[in-house]
């Protein structure tokens, strides 16, 4: 690797990996699929063997530390001093039917602030990690931002609420207004992934309401270190507690948050 990543970093890529190979070991399988707060928010066995993966090996090497995890077998407060954020399948309904885009996502943050993140795609074997002040990597090779300089060249990820009907933070609005502002809006369904193809200059920026920590906690250090740009809507500084989130380039950000405000 082209990087000397702390053991930190290198302890998030090694279990972010190992989880991956897990979810690729069932991924062919039926699977045993439940919901929790919503009927279209899904879990699946995969979720739970995943993070149990996870929670086991980070006790075991750093019983120290606190844990957050997505379906909540750990719930460590956001400003302990060390927290792992970890998200042990984050693109579910994708998996639950099939399509190969999903991620394991991992932060460590240091009181409040993540210092260490990896993100892992286990369908394509691409590992994207990045350390506070070392920069983004996508299989050991450092990655940039995009160069695109306006909103209208722009190709956007978003996602979108597990529910949609009856919720006014749904995002369809900001979604019609981008879809005709920019040059084109995705929505893969794994905002880890989306936020890694930002800071690889894939997408030129990102927005979405509603997030959790663990869906976003690495990704938004990679873009970061990747030279972009991570805001709440209103253009304050990302941290863990922010509901709303946007990210880009640097170059379109105002611009995005503009039709954000405006939608």
């Amino acid at each position: 690797m082209g990087m000397e990543f702390n053991e930190y970093t290198l302890f998030a890529m090694e279990i972010a990996r190992e989880a991956g190979a897990e979810l690729m070991r069932r991924f062919s399988h039926n699977h045993v699929v439940g919901t929790k707060t919503t009927p279209t928010d899904l879990v699946t066995e995969s979720d739970f063997a995943s993070e149990r993966i996870l929670v086991a090996r980070i006790k075991e090497r750093f019983p120290g530390h606190h844990i957050l995890t997505e379906e909540g077998s750990e719930r460590g407060a956001l400003d302990e001093e060390w927290l792992w954020v970890i998200d042990p399948l984050d693109g579910t309904v994708n998996y639950a039917h099939g399509l190969p885009i999903f991620s394991v996502s991992i932060a460590l943050a240091h009181r409040g602030s993540v210092v260490s993140g990896a993100v892992y795609d286990p369908t394509r074997d691409v590992m994207y990690a990045a350390e506070r002040g070392k920069g983004a990597w996508r299989n050991g090779k450092p990655i940039r931002v995009s160069e695109t300089r306006s909103l209208s060249q722009a190709m956007l990820a978003t996602g979108f609420p597990y529910q949609i009907e009856g919720n006014i933070e749904n995002n369809l609005r900001e979604f019609g207004l981008l879809m005709a502002r920019a040059q084109t809006v995705r929505r893969p369904g794994s905002a880890a992934l989306d936020l890694a193809w930002v800071a690889e200059g894939v997408f030129d920026g990102f927005w979405e309401p509603g997030l959790k920590p663990w869906d976003c906690a690495a990704g938004v250090l990679l873009v970061e270190e990747a030279g972009g740009t991570a805001t709440d809507y209103e253009g304050r500084p990302w941290n863990l507690s922010a509901l709303r989130i946007a990210l880009t380039n640097g170059l379109i950000h105002g611009e995005l948050l503009a039709a954000l405000s405006q939608a």
